[in-house]
């Protein structure tokens, strides 16, 4: 589950430092920076879910942090 995680979150890292490469390369003259900017932002929708869907299934527990009883 902890690999998953951070393979994910790593394709994130990768596919934001790949736009901000690709904004300072291209100067605004292609849609590379936007198919990026996509892809990181439907990895971060994914890793949401996929989160959310771990915890209703018991893969993963809430530890209560920062949670008030």
């Amino acid at each position: 589950m902890r690999f998953i995680v951070i393979l994910v979150f790593l394709g994130i890292l990768a596919s934001l430092a790949s736009a901000f490469v690709y904004l300072m390369r291209d100067k605004g003259g292609s849609n590379r920076t936007v198919n990026a900017l996509t892809i990181r932002i439907g990895l971060s929708i994914a890793l949401f879910l996929f989160l959310l869907f771990a915890n209703y299934m018991g893969w993963i527990q809430s530890t209560g942090i920062g949670l008030r009883q």
